[in-house]
């Protein structure tokens, strides 16, 4: 590599300079304590949850470079309580909203698809066998619940 170039950063490091916007935040978040055991480093937990979310590991294969991981899980649930990456997220969309770095009518949601339980509501699965299974009688001559039949216990309705 030539001297003049910087290697790229990677993708689940924060960089120093949203370091920088982030640390005041975190510091009004979590004052420093007068006694007591010393803080964990905040930007080492936040690069660890960076991590965990961009690759989807479980929190217990977190690299040990960044630290313990019922620590950086424990950071996690705190400031998801303390509604952090809302107030983080909110930021930095107005700071790029400012900087017309985000095109708006472009924009797209994302999310992640499961099968559906049982074929989905209303839905078939490719051979037809649980619909079959509840057409037939059961042995014993008592009557088989269908799902329909079951009270609902959501609050969708």
């Amino acid at each position: 590599m030539a001297k003049h170039q910087q290697p790229m950063p990677t993708l689940w490091e924060v960089p120093d300079d949203l370091w920088e916007r982030i640390e005041p935040m975190l510091r009004r978040l979590e004052p420093p304590a007068v006694t007591g055991r010393p803080r964990v480093d905040r930007r080492r937990v936040l690069d660890a949850i960076i991590f965990r979310l961009r690759t989807g590991c479980q929190w217990n294969h977190i690299p040990r470079v960044y630290g313990d991981d019922s620590t950086i899980y424990r950071c996690f649930q705190d400031w998801c309580e303390s509604g952090f990456f809302k107030k983080l997220w909110a930021r930095l969309v107005k700071e790029c909203d400012e900087l017309k770095g985000v095109q708006w009518k472009w924009q797209a949601a994302d999310c992640m698809l499961g099968k559906a339980r049982f074929g989905g509501r209303g839905g078939s699965q490719p051979h037809g066998s649980w619909e079959k299974w509840l057409q037939k009688e059961p042995r014993d001559g008592r009557r088989r619940r269908t799902l329909r039949s079951r009270p609902c216990r959501c609050e969708c309705e």
